[in-house]
């Protein structure tokens, strides 16, 4: 149980980034082997990663379902035995004011259960989960990751690690980025007017 509490926290972090909101419905989904223990910490964890890039005050185990409360989000906590591509998988599944919805998943993997991102909203990626998490979507063609890779190399931003998702050639894609210090507001929009995305998202923007 233990190493997937900070693999919660993080995902809880990165649903915010990509959320960009508070979420109306926010479920903590818990699949595989690790349901036949109390995972219950794991929804609390869930919400102070979701609540601590949202509210200036310190976010608690204690606090954080008195935060989602007060801001009228309701949560559950949802519990499948089953986990047909991972021994234990955790997502965070969330609906927005406009009915849209917002996914995040993580499991950790080997003997030293290294934490992986491996889905974003419905995009299959197998990257791992820093301090500094950036998601770019946009149509698919040729240069942008060299586009993307320029402008932050420009701005002086090093990217730790970097994976392109798709579910169709040439339909909308996923650049998913670990970066090892926070996206400037200006480069985000410098890339998102680069590559003409769908949508820019990045936790702790400067």
């Amino acid at each position: 149980m233990r190493p997937g509490i900070p693999l919660t926290e993080k995902l809880g972090r990165v649903f915010t980034a990509l959320a960009g909101e508070v979420a109306q419905q926010i479920d903590v989904e818990v699949r595989g082997e690790i349901t036949e223990y109390d995972v219950k910490v794991l929804e609390l964890a869930a919400l102070k990663g979701v609540f601590t890039d949202i509210v200036e005050d310190r976010v608690s185990y204690v606090n954080a379902p008195l935060l989602a409360a007060e801001r009228g989000t309701a949560v559950r906590l949802v519990l499948d035995s089953e986990s047909p591509d991972h021994r234990n998988l955790i997502t965070i599944r969330g609906t927005l004011a406009d009915g849209s919805q917002i996914s995040v998943s993580g499991t950790l993997i080997g003997i030293s259960q290294k934490e992986r991102l491996v889905e974003v909203n419905g995009f299959e990626i197998d990257i791992e989960p820093t301090e500094h998490p950036a998601f770019f979507t946009y149509a698919d063609r040729p240069g942008m990751v060299g586009t993307v890779g320029g402008i932050l190399g420009d701005a002086g931003v090093n990217i730790a690690g970097m994976q392109v998702s798709r579910r169709d050639k040439g339909g909308e894609a996923l650049v998913a980025l670990s970066v090892d210090s926070a996206i400037p507001a200006e480069t985000l929009a410098e890339i998102e007017t680069a590559i003409n995305a769908a949508s820019v998202r990045a936790a702790d923007p400067v």
